[in-house]
């Protein structure tokens, strides 16, 4: 009975802890442009970017498209658009469980291109989940043309 007590603690406690992770990432921003540049991922993998000569284990390919179109398909897949120019748009996307918020951002680069980061605000680990959204937003982008 006590290892089962044990483990019920274990548990609430992890679960109080995730809750105040998604409180800390509400409060956060995106980090926005750098010298003209989406900001290049930290070390943890919680984060993925297309700019040139960043961490290449965290590097994806541009999208192919236009500002519009990734602003369609953010607003689509359950994003928030929260910054809006003709030289940037961020957005973000909540967690449904612990209300994690991660920020998208884009910039217009050559030839039709995208640059896209997508990033956790807290944590570690997305396990894999910036990586899908970036392919979810270049699928949507490339279903609607």
């Amino acid at each position: 009975m006590t290892f089962v007590k044990i483990v019920v603690a274990a548990i609430v406690i992890i679960c109080v802890l995730f809750f105040f992770l998604g409180l800390k990432s509400q409060k956060g921003s995106p980090i926005g442009l750098e010298n003209g540049r989406l900001a290049e991922c930290p070390s943890s993998p919680n984060c993925v970017c297309s700019e040139e000569g960043g961490q290449p284990e965290r590097f994806v390919q541009p999208v192919t498209g236009t500002l519009e179109q990734a602003k369609a398909a953010v607003t689509s897949l359950g994003g928030v658009i929260t910054s809006d120019s003709d030289e940037y748009v961020s957005a973000t996307f909540m967690s449904s469980v612990f209300k994690f918020v991660d920020d998208v951002e884009f910039r217009p680069g050559a030839d039709g291109q995208l640059h896209i980061r997508s990033a956790s605000r807290v944590g570690y680990s997305d396990r894999g989940v910036n990586q899908k959204r970036v392919a979810a937003i270049k699928s949507h982008i490339n279903d609607n043309r």
